[in-house]
């Protein structure tokens, strides 16, 4: 078997409504060999899974799947199962999975859910390997499949801290991205109501505050000067210092790094000069500043405040192995390390127990060594410092703390001024107020870890995570969502999305754009290029400043990785029409219009789908629209929504000349389509649609009669506020319409348009990607040449043809019309310009179908055409 593509479509996708893994399938030679062919197949995969069992599939019931397997099912539908059960083994539970045949034998769409992306392909790839083996007949070793998933999954998962604040926000139902693959780098909400975490620390922290905590001299003092119970201690940078300041504070003492986390560097109960010695060294490696404090006596625990409230607590025990009376200290090192609770660093609920040269001391002054058996009972510590990172325990005492005890680490938190914060505290117990007894606060912890109160050892986990979202988020109700508008269709999606996006500001809102043409913030350009994509969605939902969001949404995007966002609020359908048939195996109009359904099928339950009613097929795709649905319609009469607008549904049509609203018996006229500038007076059909969506998708958003009124009355068809889409310029000598016209019925709906604009010759620049059907590029070229006296042919993106192709197929279609055109063909769009620059002649319409719209604009400015001569006039309406 071969995998020919291998992706994540992210978001809501053709296949399902939630992020999946396509996969491409060749299964070669056994598209002749079904499941049923291959004798206790069904066994022996039950054998090697039995949790398969579970898995219902077509069927309905426990066992579904295996019946299949029984019946003759085909090795794609079996990976599709495999790659489903090889994650849940490595703890993602996903159960959705679909396998489709494509248009080609042998060849299938395998679709799986996956929880992780960098898990959900590396169980594809090993599900394609064993379910080839199991066809084969060949040797399957599971665990160690699974081992190597869980590597991957150790090396890209969250750790449990960040996590746990992920985990609460997606309850609230707040949309999560990670920002950063290599790191704990999040954003939670979108746009302006974002917020974003590193780990536990917030954008909400303070710096200062931050480098207070991380400097624990200035700890000292700020909590010391405060009446807080310190250590007394020194900073010292040398080894005499060091000996000076234990004879001062006199021994025992502890000796650390004066910056460093996790007790990285941390000797405590130092008793001795040789000892302390040593435990400078090992504290100089970390930092060059030292500090050498009085060891105070009691338990270590730690205290978590966040905003500013007392979550949890938990008394910390570092490392340690008890003896049984007959394993060395060895194998009870190994014995704790396979307790499948312990993982590397932060990837787990505990970590493993590594031994570094403080540990060897430790043992070394208990008299014993590796080999060493250790009496029963007899508790060895490996570690001075209780901290989790180093192999550390934790037990719950939340319920536990004496009211004198938390006001005193809530007013650590408020003089130290962290949002979230962890206060290590040696004390006795924590029952009683900590000036009757012996204890200290010994540093606090900017970013502190969540794992001890999440999953302690023993005692209750603590949901600190959902404390997080609450300061973060303090409005239950608040999703840190704003509204995002999709916008698809085959034609007129970019003019679309920008008159929503300037309806929106013209309202006062700031907005975030992507289209075909650009990327704009604040009605700013951030980027040029085709930013259809879900790429480009993310973009604008990163923007802190944006209100709105209104994004372009293409076929290509979809199809390859599905939305950039889990749901929108409006989501506009226009036109199903044909173009990219044939591409990612969406080849008929039923299937484009069920790609293009994804976006209203992605509508919030409270949100608004804008249909067509003059497309039969988007009226058909209503079954997947979710939330209410406004239609619009150049029809004032349409059949289809009159029982709508009985029900009060909302409906925006033309009547009288006018756009409309109507509901129920209630008719609001908004604004004369001949004082809507894009209309072209009513002769741009095509653009008063558009209108017609962007109108009903405003009103959807909130936007008054009024706000729609003055958006429309000043949105102009003009390169600044639309560029590239039927761009007009009186040139004096000439006219000069400039579009984006790039299919048969973009052209048919502009003919009408350009046959309405006074011309002695109509002259066209084209071209068109490669990556079109032949039939389509040969249909584009006569399209062409029945709406033009002479079309000017180019190639600009040939996108996997060989050079010329694209435009010899164009040349065909536009020579094939009987008639008078012209066509010529050029290598470079700029040539074609500069030539239909040199043919025109006054009383000329350019229609220009380019890429480069503002070299050519340049190129126009302040040029002087000749007069018109006999033989440069045609048949053009006068």
């Amino acid at each position: 078997m071969n995998i020919l593509d291998h992706r994540a479509l992210r978001g809501p996708n053709y296949y399902s409504r939630y992020p999946a893994i396509f996969m491409r399938l060749d299964i070669g030679e056994l598209e002749e060999r079904p499941s049923d062919t291959v004798p206790g197949i069904a066994e022996r995969i039950t054998e090697l899974l039995p949790t398969l069992y579970e898995h219902r599939c077509s069927v309905g019931r426990a066992g579904g799947f295996l019946e299949r397997l029984e019946r003759g099912t085909w090795a794609g539908h079996v990976v599709e199962h495999v790659a489903i059960e090889l994650q849940n083994l490595i703890g993602f539970s996903v159960g959705y999975g679909k396998t489709v045949d494509s248009y080609e034998t042998g060849i299938y769409n395998v679709v799986y859910r996956y929880r992780d992306e960098a898990c959900g392909l590396a169980a594809g790839v090993e599900a394609v390997d064993i379910v080839a083996r199991l066809f084969n007949g060949d040797e399957i070793d599971i665990p160690t499949v699974v081992s190597r998933l869980k590597q991957v999954r150790d090396a890209h998962m969250l750790g449990p801290s960040t996590a746990s604040i992920v985990d609460a926000a997606k309850r609230r139902g707040i949309p999560c991205a990670r920002l950063d693959e290599n790191s704990s780098y999040v954003q939670l909400g979108h746009g302006c109501r974002q917020q974003r975490i590193q780990a536990t620390v917030t954008c909400r922290t303070s710096l200062i505050s931050h480098g207070i905590a991380d400097d624990k001299h200035w700890t000292k003092q700020v909590l010391g000067e405060a009446g807080i119970p310190v250590p007394r201690g020194h900073i010292c940078h040398s080894i005499d210092e060091a000996l000076e300041a234990a004879l001062d504070i006199g021994y025992p003492v502890v000796v650390k790094p004066l910056i460093g986390n996790h007790g990285r560097g941390v000797s405590t109960d130092i008793t001795d000069e040789p000892a302390l010695r040593e435990a400078f060294t090992i504290a100089f490696r970390h930092n060059s500043t030292v500090m050498v404090e009085s060891f105070v006596k009691g338990e270590d625990h730690r205290l978590l405040v966040v905003n500013g409230k007392l979550v949890a607590a938990a008394r910390r025990r570092p490392a340690h192995v008890v003896g049984d009376g007959e394993a060395t200290l060895q194998t009870l090192i190994d014995r704790e390390n396979r307790d499948p609770r312990r993982g590397i660093g932060h990837e787990n609920l505990l970590t493993q127990i590594q031994l570094d040269e403080h540990s060897h001391r430790l043992i070394a002054q208990h008299n014993l060594t590796l080999e060493s058996v250790i009496t029963k009972g007899e508790v060895i510590y490996l570690k001075s410092t209780a901290n989790l990172s180093t192999g550390g325990t934790a037990t719950d005492v939340t319920d536990d703390v004496h009211p004198d005890v938390k006001y005193t680490a809530e007013r650590i938190a408020r003089l130290i001024g962290l949002d979230i914060i962890g206060i290590d505290l040696l004390a006795e117990t924590l029952t009683i107020p900590l000036d009757e007894q012996s204890a200290a606060v010994v540093e606090v912890n900017a970013g502190p870890g969540f794992r001890m109160h999440i999953s302690p050892t023993h005692g209750t986990g603590r949901d600190v995570g959902q404390h997080v979202i609450e300061m973060l988020f303090p409005d239950s109700e608040d999703t840190g969502r704003i509204p995002i508008v999709a916008v698809t269709g085959t034609n007129g999606k970019t003019t679309t999305v920008r008159l929503i996006s300037h309806l929106l500001r013209q309202a006062g809102r700031s907005v975030g754009t992507a289209c075909t043409g650009a990327i704009e913030i604040d009605n700013h350009t951030i980027m040029r290029g085709d930013y259809s994509g879900p790429q480009a969605a993310a973009t604008v939902l990163r923007e802190p400043t944006v209100e709105y969001a209104v994004l372009e949404v293409a076929r290509g995007g979809i199809m390859r990785r599905g939305l950039g966002f889990d749901e929108c609020q409006v989501g506009v359908l226009l036109n199903i029409e044909s173009d990219h048939l044939g591409e990612n195996d969406v080849h008929t109009l039923d299937e484009l219009a069920r790609c293009k359904a994804v976006v209203i099928d992605a509508v919030r339950q409270e949100g608004t789908a804008v249909l067509n009613a003059d497309d039969p097929r988007v009226l058909a795709s209503r079954e997947w629209a979710r939330g209410d649905v406004i239609y619009f319609s150049l029809n004032s009469d349409s059949e289809p929504v009159r029982q709508h607008v009985q029900d009060h549904g909302v409906f925006f049509t033309v009547h009288d000349e006018c756009i409309v609203m109507r509901q129920g018996n209630v008719e609001a006229s908004i604004i004369s389509v001949v004082d809507t500038p894009i209309t072209f007076e009513g002769h741009a059909r095509f653009n008063v649609a558009n209108a017609l969506a962007a109108s009903a998708a405003a009103y959807a958003l909130g936007l008054t009669i009024a706000d729609i009124q003055l958006g429309l009355q000043t949105f102009h068809p003009t390169p600044g506020q639309n560029p590239g889409r039927t761009n007009f310029i009186d040139a004096g000598d000439i006219k000069v319409l400039i579009d984006y016209g790039h299919n048969v019925p973009a052209l048919k709906a502009l003919s009408e348009l350009v046959s309405r604009i006074p011309a002695q010759r109509r002259i066209s620049v084209a071209s068109a990607p490669g990556n079109r059907r032949d039939e389509d590029l040969y249909d584009l070229g006569a399209q062409l040449a029945s709406m033009h006296d002479i079309v000017l042919l180019c190639e600009t993106a040939p996108r996997g043809r060989p050079d010329g192709e694209t435009v010899s197929l164009l040349r065909a279609g536009a020579e094939s019309k009987p008639g008078t055109c012209r066509v010529e063909v050029f290598k470079k769009e700029r040539h074609a310009v500069d030539r239909a620059f040199d043919e025109a002649r006054e009383g000329d319409l350019l229609v220009l179908l380019i890429d480069d719209i503002n070299g050519a604009t340049e190129r126009l400015r302040g040029r002087r055409f000749l007069p018109d001569t006999p033989d440069a006039t045609s048949g053009g309406q006068p």
